[in-house]
């Protein structure tokens, strides 16, 4: 059990400001990396409640065309980033090929603010409620830090400078912009069925629930969605509560599993000499409405 503390300790010795990026490597590669990658993923589906982001992406069509290739690209080109740094070459790579992904399209700053304001904010509140171990404050830090430096090198603009300031951004952003839309329930349907592909047929219609079980109020109605049944978001919290307590008992993991997923559905066995340049969104349709597209 000793053991198991390890990496808790390495993470206090370290500075959350100068440290960022170890500390959130520790964290999300090897002490909570099955946590963050869940959290990441409805933290992408929490942005879909917002008709600005909603309605680019039924335009461009990848959620209808090729949900999985749009999830596993984005999951992999940010673990690139995370695993070997924004500053490396395989992390400059990565954020190439996001950045001109994303500056084929006219996307307010304020929807990328609040969109890079998911990835810090999400995985903290999903493991304060099922994490092994409660967070340090310098896991905390180092998110918000870390995020903060890959904001900028995506020419984010107007990242508040405090972790408290950036997460009452996020609020009052939700406040104001989720309410429903019809694209809102597009992309949102797109996306449960994608979650419920991942399992066998006769499982997909209990996936479907357990995904509605664990939205909350305002994303439930942003998307339309009826509320599951109670026990639903009981059985599942009860389940994930159970996992963390097993994983109490398990030795620190030795090595990280950022940016390695060999079971990747569009890439089997990444990255086995794939580089991130060879992943990324396909061209913008051509008939997409000017309205969406990036002018000059």
């Amino acid at each position: 059990m000793s053991r198991r503390y390890d990496l808790l300790r390495r993470i206090e010795e370290l500075d959350p400001v100068r440290d960022h990026l170890e500390i959130y490597q520790l964290s999300a590669g090897r002490e909570f990396p099955w946590d963050y990658t869940r959290a990441l993923e409805f933290a992408l589906f929490r942005t879909y409640c917002v008709p600005s982001i909603s309605r680019l992406l039924a335009a461009t069509g990848e959620f209808r065309e090729r949900p999985q290739k749009r999830y596993d690209d984005t999951a992999l080109l940010m673990a690139e980033v995370a695993a070997h740094g924004y500053d490396s070459p395989r992390g400059k790579e990565a954020l190439r090929v996001i950045n001109r992904a994303h500056g084929r399209y006219a996307i307010t700053n304020d929807d990328m603010l609040y969109v890079l304001s998911t990835f810090v904010y999400d995985p903290i509140d999903w493991l304060d409620r099922y994490g092994w171990r409660p967070l340090h404050d310098h896991e905390r830090l180092a998110a918000f830090y870390y995020y903060s430096e890959v904001g900028k090198r995506m020419g984010i603009r107007d990242i508040p400078a405090e972790f408290a300031a950036y997460k009452a951004f996020k609020q009052d952003y939700e406040e104001r912009e989720f309410v429903y839309s019809d694209t809102n329930g597009e992309i949102g349907k797109y996306t449960v069925e994608l979650f419920a592909a991942w399992f066998p047929a006769f499982l997909r219609p209990v996936a479907r629930l357990g995904v509605r079980g664990m939205l909350d109020e305002p994303m439930l109605r942003a998307f339309g969605f009826k509320p599951a049944p109670r026990w639903v978001p009981a059985l599942a919290t009860a389940g994930l509560k159970a996992r963390a307590r097993f994983l109490r008992l398990l030795p620190p993991r030795r090595e990280s599993v950022l940016a390695v997923s060999r079971r990747n559905r569009t890439y089997p066995g990444y990255p086995g000499g794939r580089n991130p340049s060879e992943l990324g969104a396909q061209a913008a349709p051509d008939d997409l409405p000017a309205e969406y597209l990036r002018r000059g």
